[in-house]
């Protein structure tokens, strides 16, 4: 199960325990608890602060195993097997369960153990997700440092009788006493802001009490992120508002064209991304959706608004909200989100095992998902818009190699069918000959590209057709002070090495702007000379 190198690794992590941890293990003499088993024995013999009991009385999901240390009430279990993504949950957990402090904040840490209520989570996960592991290892913690709270990580693929139960279709799906809590990434600060009803309120009057800033970035992407980096250490008071630090990158599996890095992953990016600009003295505040922007006024302050009511001042503002996936908008796809209707293929592939689905869009991020999706369903329709793929050719000629894969072009979908509880069908319209078709199957994958996060800005920031803030070879739009970069400007070629160059480029533009103004602060002048 762990090879001789992993075990090694482990077995320093698990020098960091400081009080025994308790392993109960619920089993059976299926090959899934006999793996199970294989892992949690080795376990054992890697530290001896670690005990194993095994109880084989057919109670609570069989493969699991609870975690616990004497005198703690920690209430956290994985039912199957935690591979693959969820490796570091794992070894997270143990360390966590072991004594091991989190690297989260103090105030956030204080605000869970401060939960009043009884919480009893249930996550759903498959481990080929990269979203997965945020949500379970967020309530994982929570469980360990409130006796209030309960996590149980469920391997959704392992246990497809709940799946179906439950109509689970898309993963992370978390139930909180046995009613659907929220579905989709979530971040420690976004579970404990939804069960602490007061903390929007909070950052709210936190937010309103701050001083106006020199470079206010809006979005905490890979663009926001350069743009912070560059524009603090110009020594001028530099600030990010987002909605979620990381953005889009969150969501992505694979990066392998990060020039210098062969290869790494959307969410381990995204936590470097934001430990370099902690690095500076950067205000970060997350979780603040942007609903209005201000042009500058007698004052020369432009001003965000948030959803929460509060609203920043800066002397310069640089817009990096990215984008998000592109919907179909056709009848049935907002009801039958996350009950059939998918964004993420690695996310919810897993789920659709020996299903029927559909992928929407044969460019190359469509005709990757069905290459993906082959080797997990039955069947794979791919429908394309155009009389051609976009895809590719390498792409093309592999998708071609699948024996379970049918690609309609001309196709324009018009509707998605269900039963009322999830799909079961969609229905598309042949562009070349006008007729009408449905098609039966249990999934639908939507890959048609993306769409800017810019619609609060209308009526504010010139836009393109297509909802880009329009920008010049500065990354200035047409109001004074305001700057954007990244995937929801008019900047050619969606790429996340584009987006940072982007947002350093903006930055300096912003700087720039600042030292031609009246209103910099002089002691940041003489620094820049310095």
């Amino acid at each position: 199960m762990l090879d001789a190198n992993l075990q090694t690794q482990l077995k320093t992590y698990l020098e960091r325990v400081t009080r025994p941890i308790h392993i109960t293990a619920h089993a059976d003499d299926g090959e899934k608890s006999q793996e199970m088993m294989e892992l949690l024995n080795t376990l054992v013999t890697l530290s001896d602060k670690i005990t194993l009991d095994v109880r084989r009385d057919g109670q609570g999901r069989v493969p699991s195993f609870d975690l616990d240390s004497p005198g703690q009430n920690i209430g956290l279990t994985f039912a199957g097997l935690p591979m693959g993504h969820e490796f570091t949950s794992f070894v997270l957990a143990l360390l966590q369960v072991g004594g091991h402090p989190s690297k989260e904040s103090a105030e956030l840490l204080e605000q869970i153990r401060d939960l009043k209520g009884e919480y009893r989570f249930e996550t759903y996960f498959s481990l080929s997700c990269q979203n997965c592991p945020d949500v379970v290892q967020a309530l994982n913690l929570a469980a360990v440092l409130n006796p209030n709270i309960t996590h149980v990580a469920i391997d959704g693929a392992l246990f497809q009788d709940e799946v179906e139960q439950r109509q689970v279709m898309s993963v992370p799906t978390v139930y909180l006493n046995g009613e659907v809590f929220d579905q989709g990434r979530m971040s420690l600060e976004q579970i404990v802001a939804k069960l602490d009803t007061g903390a929007a309120a909070r950052d709210a009057e936190k937010i309103k009490a701050k001083d106006a800033f020199d470079v206010l970035v809006v979005g905490g992407g890979p663009a926001g992120a350069a743009a912070a980096i560059y524009a603090a250490r110009k020594g001028i008071r530099t600030a990010v508002a987002a909605e979620r630090f990381g953005g889009q990158v969150l969501d992505t599996m694979a990066i392998e064209n990060f020039i210098s890095v062969q290869h790494t992953e959307g969410p381990k990016l995204a936590a470097a991304l934001e430990a370099h600009v902690r690095e500076y003295e950067v205000d970060i505040m997350n979780l603040q959706r942007a609903t209005k922007l201000v042009p500058a006024g007698a004052d020369g302050l432009v001003e965000v608004q948030l959803e929460n009511g509060a609203s920043l001042k800066s002397k310069t503002v640089i817009l990096s909200t990215g984008a998000r996936w592109r919907q179909m908008n056709v009848p049935g796809e907002n009801e039958y989100r996350n009950k059939g209707v998918a964004y993420c293929p690695h996310c919810d592939g897993p789920l659709f095992k020996g299903k029927r689905v559909a992928v929407i869009g044969g460019g190359n991020s469509g005709v990757e998902a069905a290459i993906d999706l082959a080797g997990i369903v039955s069947h794979v329709t791919v429908f394309e818009f155009d009389s051609k793929l976009r895809a590719d050719q390498v792409l093309q000629a592999k998708l071609n190699s699948l024996p379970n894969v049918k690609v309609v072009l001309n196709a324009q979908t018009t509707e998605v069918l269900g039963d009322g509880q999830k799909v079961n069908g969609l229905v598309y319209t042949d562009r070349a000959g006008g007729d009408s078709h449905r098609v039966e199957l249990e999934g639908i994958f939507v890959q048609i590209g993306l769409l800017p996060n810019t619609e609060w800005l209308r009526g504010t920031v010139e836009l393109s057709d297509r909802g880009e803030i329009i920008i010049d070879d500065r990354g200035q739009t047409n109001v004074p002070g305001v700057f954007a970069a990244g995937d929801c400007t008019t900047v050619p070629y969606k790429q996340i090495i584009i987006a940072m160059g982007a947002g350093s480029t903006a930055a300096l533009s912003a700087f720039d702007h600042l030292i031609r103004s009246p209103v910099l602060q002089p002691a940041a002048v003489e620094a820049e000379i310095a």
